[in-house]
């Protein structure tokens, strides 16, 4: 399965295309006014789920944050396990308002 993630900024999300073009899934973000990526909400098509759409969806937006040099908060429940399950990503979750949020 041939996939590609690509940010849709006038949506506010990171989307997932597969197989010619069809978006499979999408991770909501807003950013702060310092330029922190909130993700808020991941939602993969049930017809993609169980096939790892999910996680090259997170993969390749977290992979663009980090090219842009800016910082994540992991609000989505989904996005902050795969966070953990892949510690060579932590270092793109901001600590400060992590604490504020978990607190």
């Amino acid at each position: 399965m041939d996939a590609e993630v690509t940010d849709a900024p006038e949506r506010g999300r990171y989307e997932i295309r597969v197989d010619g073009g069809e978006v499979a899934g999408y991770a909501h973000y807003r950013t702060t006014t310092d330029g922190l990526v909130v993700f808020t909400h991941t939602e993969v098509d049930p017809s993609y789920k169980g096939r790892g759409v999910g996680g090259r969806l997170v993969r390749g937006a977290l992979d663009d944050v980090r090219a842009r040099g800016v910082r994540v908060l992991p609000v989505c429940p989904f996005v902050r396990k795969w966070i953990e399950g892949h510690p060579d990503y932590a270092d793109l979750v901001d600590q400060v308002e992590e604490s504020r949020v978990t607190d």
